[in-house]
């Protein structure tokens, strides 16, 4: 089975349906804390990738006009075209469609968690690759490896799967390619078999 189209496939069918759930509980959501604290290191000038954007998140809208959102869901993309002045790629976070360099921040909010495990290690290379040195990324993974999915996500009747490394091995991920960890948040998430799930700030070198 075709892990990635699967989560496509889900996100294109339940695009309406997951933005009134997210929009919903934006106001409420425990992950501000890091994520504000992501957006406040952000300059004017300085130009953000929102991996796997969805319809649309904090930190794109942070990021204004320069900012670019990339996500694989033509559907998602589409709502986020309704809300945000940014630039929308449809694409892949295995191989992003961008020149090294490019980019001073890179969020990547619970979409990590949808890669197959195998390829967990190559996406945070592509991360780094294309971003300039000093820069900064955000990634949400989860606290224990996990694989499974979900046959009716949201109460939608639509099938979701995700591929969670852990946070042992996300860290050592980093490290391998380049990073330095500056923080970790974990965050309450009842979802979650263990509860919480950790949001990773690490830094690329000058």
């Amino acid at each position: 089975m075709n892990e990635r189209r699967v989560v496509r496939e889900a996100y294109d069918e339940i695009a309406d349906h997951y933005y009134a759930e997210y929009t919903e509980e934006v106001s409420d959501d425990p992950a501000s804390e890091p994520v504000e604290r992501f957006c406040e290191r952000l300059d004017p000038a300085d130009r953000l990738l929102s991996a796997g954007c969805g319809a649309g998140d904090t930190p794109l809208a942070a990021g204004g006009e320069t900012a670019v959102g990339l996500d694989f869901s033509r559907e998602q993309l589409s709502l986020a075209r309704t809300d945000h002045d940014a630039m929308l790629v449809q694409g892949e976070m295995t191989g992003l469609p961008f020149a090294d360099d490019t980019f001073d921040a890179v969020a990547a909010l619970y979409s990590l968690i949808h890669i197959p495990l195998g390829d967990h290690h190559s996406t945070l290379a592509e991360f780094r690759r294309v971003l300039r040195p000093g820069g900064a990324l955000l990634v949400t993974e989860g606290s224990s490896e996990w694989e499974g999915s979900n046959p009716d996500w949201l109460d939608s009747g639509t099938e979701m799967q995700w591929s969670i490394a852990g946070r042992e091995a996300t860290a050592e991920a980093l490290h391998s390619v380049g990073f330095e960890i500056a923080g970790v948040w974990d965050i309450h998430d009842p979802t979650t078999e263990d509860g919480e799930k950790p949001f990773f700030l690490a830094e690329l070198p000058e």
